[in-house]
């Protein structure tokens, strides 16, 4: 016969792990577009769109747990407290990011943590801000006549003593894709010049990448942080590095801009 002893064992709550793309609504899921119509509570990054977040139910509880610029450090708690201590009283989070949540989403940590304090939590995938930039500029990000590889990186990569720098194993050829890539750039791009990679090749920053306030700068290794410091191009923004550049199919005043500014940098350099 059962007996109650007053005491009740309380039921996890669950946590969704929701890669929101790279800002614009329409680039979302199926599956993410219907966890956020539908979310009760919605624990998100500063990245995510407000076009986005508007998705969700009036009523939903909005919890900002993110912030750019890598201002959640390593020796923080790789998740928000806030979502777990819900999930233990038995709530259910929809955890939102920007792009994909395994890349560059801190997601692998968040995995870990929700794990460890046996929360159940499921992984949404996103479309990466790489890809949805480059498909916005119509660059091919692999090309069979001038790259087949791709390699995403983040400018901010942190040495154990916390200083950033540009991790050695990065191939010289292929298309590299930086993340978080403003902040160092000018070091970034002279960095990978010295690893032996050409100051002619084509390189373009793109700043809020699918959004109505996109902006996109094209150069070189050898040009690109002038010209983005001199158009005062903001964060968040990545950079695509690589000869798939030049098969952009732009148009006809891109493809001039890009051609004269690496025309520009042989004539400088020669």
């Amino acid at each position: 016969m059962f007996r109650d002893t007053g005491y009740r064992r309380m039921q996890r709550g669950k946590v969704w792990l929701v890669g929101a793309g790279p800002g614009d609504p329409e680039l979302l899921t199926v599956r993410a577009h219907r966890l956020i119509a539908n979310a009760e509570t919605l624990a998100y990054d500063e990245l995510v769109s407000p076009e986005i977040l508007a998705l969700a139910p009036a009523g939903a509880e909005r919890i900002p747990v993110g912030r750019r610029g890598g201002g959640c450090r390593h020796h923080e708690a790789k998740i928000h407290p806030r979502v777990l201590e819900l999930a233990l009283e038995g709530r259910e989070i929809i955890r939102v990011k920007g792009g994909d949540p395994y890349i560059f989403g801190r997601g692998g940590e968040e995995a870990e943590e929700l794990f460890a304090a046996r929360i159940p939590f499921e992984v949404v995938p996103g479309i990466s801000a790489a890809l949805g930039a480059a498909a916005r500029l119509h660059v091919p990000l692999t090309h069979r006549n001038v790259s087949s590889s791709v390699t995403f990186a983040t400018a901010h990569a942190a040495t154990p003593e916390g200083e950033a720098s540009l991790p050695s194993y990065l191939p010289t050829d292929g298309t590299l894709v930086f993340y978080m890539g403003l902040g160092k750039l000018s070091d970034r791009l002279s960095e990978l010049v010295r690893a032996g990679r050409p100051a002619s090749t084509p390189a373009v920053a793109i700043a809020s990448a699918t959004l109505p306030n996109e902006r996109s700068v094209f150069g070189t290794l050898g040009t690109l942080a002038e010209l983005v410091q001199a158009a005062n191009l903001e964060a968040p923004a990545l950079v695509i590095i690589g000869e798939v550049i030049s098969r952009a199919v732009a148009s006809p005043e891109t493809k001039d801009a890009l051609l004269g500014e690496i025309a520009n940098y042989a004539l400088i350099s020669g």
